[in-house]
């Protein structure tokens, strides 16, 4: 009996129930070794009726393996993740194993509170997003300890771990031409980012930005400067909103764009709820999209198609992220693939009606606007 008044079933209760051996018991039960087929079905029928339950520690001294893998993502919150997580459970779920979730909300002592958790739990290897300030010296440390790691989403110099991502720079540089295609000239940005990422994603050059590690906002600020250079179309920091990554904040972002003597006539949104945020300044301040100003955002949020107009957005197989982050990592344990890969996945514009051509006053100024 437990201090809680509950029996504790042992492997011993389930062998005698069965008719066999104890080590036959635990082999059954630990899903390790050779057992016949009548064995392992009568194991089984004495565990439940018994109401057995594993002790995992033990399975996981004898095994090495405790059937848990680690999810560290930076925002429970976006609906990025949420799919994502939603493509691991896909893959781990049948393949028998169990999740466990952290949230850094972007904090790096969150980021190495979940790694030290997961990995004193032995989980069996993890998927992880990391902070935008990632520390690849623990997580460098946590992968030559013999866990595997995944990176979903961004990927990060000098750690030798597999990835799963997308092409960031192309999809802001396409989503940017776009728009210049339209006539706009005046074109901004809201990042997401933090008081460090700030002055970097505002002023660094494109080179610099491609090389930045962790964070997939400076790829995809590179994209949208490359697409402004190719077209000969000054850059400005003050139409690189990178104030943080709450809704709150492209909000607030979007309000002080339309204070600027010259506000853009176009934003790109870097995730779903920063463009939920730029939705709510221009309500704020009264303009609305596309009329007074175009806008793109990341990801096919399920709003994205119902909200008026229909927002276009650059869509993310986020579901396929997380299917081939799990398969990756599974592939690891299972002592398949040599190599580290990085798989980058292609984006696709999926054009509605918060675009139209650029607007002075309300008049339209773009390439067709006299037809």
């Amino acid at each position: 009996m437990s201090g809680e008044g509950r029996v504790h079933v042992t492997v011993g209760d389930v062998a005698r129930e069965a008719g066999v051996s104890v080590a036959t018991a635990a082999r059954a039960l630990g899903d390790y070794g050779s057992v016949s087929a009548k064995s392992r079905a009568r194991v089984e029928q004495a565990a439940a009726s018994l109401g057995y339950s594993p002790n995992m520690v033990a399975r996981s001294m004898i095994t090495g393996s405790t059937k848990t893998i680690g999810v560290i993502v930076a925002d429970i919150e976006n609906q990025f993740f949420q799919r994502v997580l939603r493509g691991i459970t896909h893959i781990t779920s049948e393949r028998g194993y169990d999740l466990v979730l952290a949230n850094t909300d972007e904090s790096l002592d969150r980021e190495r509170r979940a790694l030290r958790v997961m990995t004193s739990r032995r989980v069996d290897g993890i998927i992880l997003s990391p902070t935008e300030v990632a520390d690849t010296q623990e997580i460098r440390a946590v992968a030559e300890s013999g866990v595997p790691i995944v990176l979903i989403d961004r990927r990060l110099r000098g750690v030798n771990v597999d990835s799963v991502g997308i092409r960031n720079r192309g999809a802001t540089y396409d989503a940017t031409n776009r728009l210049i295609s339209l006539g706009h000239k005046h074109i901004a940005v809201i990042t997401g980012g933090t008081a460090e990422s700030a002055p970097v994603l505002k002023n660094a050059t494109v080179a610099t930005l491609r090389r930045l590690s962790a964070t997939t906002l400076g790829t995809r600020t590179a994209g949208y400067r490359e697409a402004l250079e190719a077209a000969g179309l000054a850059y400005r920091s003050d139409f690189v909103a990178a104030n943080g990554f709450r809704q709150e904040d492209a909000r607030a972002a979007t309000v002080a764009f339309f204070a600027l003597p010259d506000p853009p006539t176009a934003i790109i949104a870097f995730d779903s709820l920063l463009s939920l945020g730029v939705l709510q300044g221009l309500r704020d301040v009264g303009a609305r999209s596309p009329d007074d100003v175009s806008l793109i955002g990341f990801d096919d949020a399920p709003w994205a198609e119902v909200v008026d107009p229909p927002l276009t957005v650059i869509g993310q197989p986020t579901l396929e992220i997380g299917v081939q982050a799990a398969t990756l990592l599974l592939d690891r344990l299972a002592g398949r693939g040599r190599a580290h890969v990085h798989h980058r996945l292609e984006t696709t514009l999926i054009e509605r009606g918060s675009v139209g051509l650029p607007r002075l006053n309300g008049v339209p100024t773009g390439p067709r606007a006299g037809l």
